[in-house]
């Protein structure tokens, strides 16, 4: 793997290179097992993280853009399944949900362009009625989930209606047209190097996540929504927990623990890669460090 990771190389910036400003949205909170993240986790052992939500800007053409919705506030709103299993599994709190936490950093949802969501759980597709211009992106795999969702489907997990889908992009493989890095299915959404849309399989089908330029001068940053659920995962330090009861029940944060793992090792490739910043969904080490400060719109992650 040693040899692997030195080979992968970015594409340098152009001249005058587009890039993505970043910044980091309040969109709920959750209280989660961490024996079901992270293997050999006691089962006492809990984490208290973020369900973070995303403001993009190009830094030329100005289209406005959100990564993840988070939670709503309305839990009652979500299926049946899922309100049994947030009574049961995890603690929701949601002070702030996307809409607001917009408004409040100066950006009416509707004047939002596009809304790309990494996929289809409960704690990313939040309340999209507030965004009612935006086209909404996702996987191509979300459409068979939504068209098999609830109600239809009165146990499954997943909304019908978590999107518009009259005004969404289901990505195939025509848009993952290219590669960069470690990472072979992209969407360059501009077509100018500074935003793409990687498809990041394993957590559910249809993940998705946005890898942008942060600076003209050659910085980057990966917003990895579920792909890990801890950023030890990405570093090696920890495992991703499985496990399998008498009855054949698997416990998994992921749909396809192999995939996903392959997943995790590509995204941990970047870290070896000079000013490339890495930040996933629940990152509660980075949440702590910079709540409530100028990494949260108004204000911009700043580039490395």
């Amino acid at each position: 793997m040693a040899s692997e990771i030195t080979m992968i190389t970015l594409p340098p910036p152009a001249v005058d290179q587009a890039y993505i400003d970043v910044s980091a949205l309040e969109a709920g909170h959750l209280r989660v097992p961490l024996d079901f993240i992270v293997a050999g986790s006691a089962p006492t052992d809990f984490m208290k993280c973020p369900s973070l939500a995303f403001s993009l800007s190009h830094s030329k053409n100005h289209t406005r853009l959100v990564f993840d919705l988070g939670v709503r506030r309305d839990l009652e709103a979500y299926p049946p399944s899922v309100q049994s299993f947030l009574n049961k599994t995890i603690l929701v709190d949601v002070k702030q949900d996307v809409a607001e936490s917009l408004v409040k950093g100066g950006l009416p949802p509707e004047q939002v362009d596009a809304v790309i969501v990494s996929h289809l759980h409960w704690d990313h597709v939040g309340d999209p009625t507030p965004f009612t211009k935006a086209k909404f992106l996702v996987g191509g795999a979300c459409r068979d989930i939504l068209t098999s969702g609830y109600p239809v489907n009165s146990e499954s997990g997943i909304l019908a209606n978590s999107i518009p889908v009259e005004r969404a992009q289901f990505l195939t493989a025509f848009e993952f047209c290219t590669s960069i890095g470690p990472f072979p299915r992209a969407f360059d959404y501009f077509g100018d190097g500074s935003m793409y849309i990687i498809d990041a399989p394993g957590h559910l089908p249809g993940h998705v996540v946005v890898f942008a330029r942060t600076s003209a001068d050659g910085a980057w940053i990966l917003l990895g929504g579920d792909a890990a659920h801890d950023f030890r995962l990405i570093t090696g330090e920890k495992e991703v927990a499985y496990s399998v009861d008498v009855c054949g029940h698997v416990t998994c944060a992921h749909v396809d623990k192999e995939i996903a793992v392959d997943t995790i090792r590509r995204i941990g490739m970047l870290l070896k890669i000079p000013r490339v910043q890495v930040l996933i969904a629940h990152d509660y080490v980075w949440y702590e460090t910079n709540k409530g400060g100028p990494a949260f719109l108004p204000g911009v992650i700043p580039p490395l």
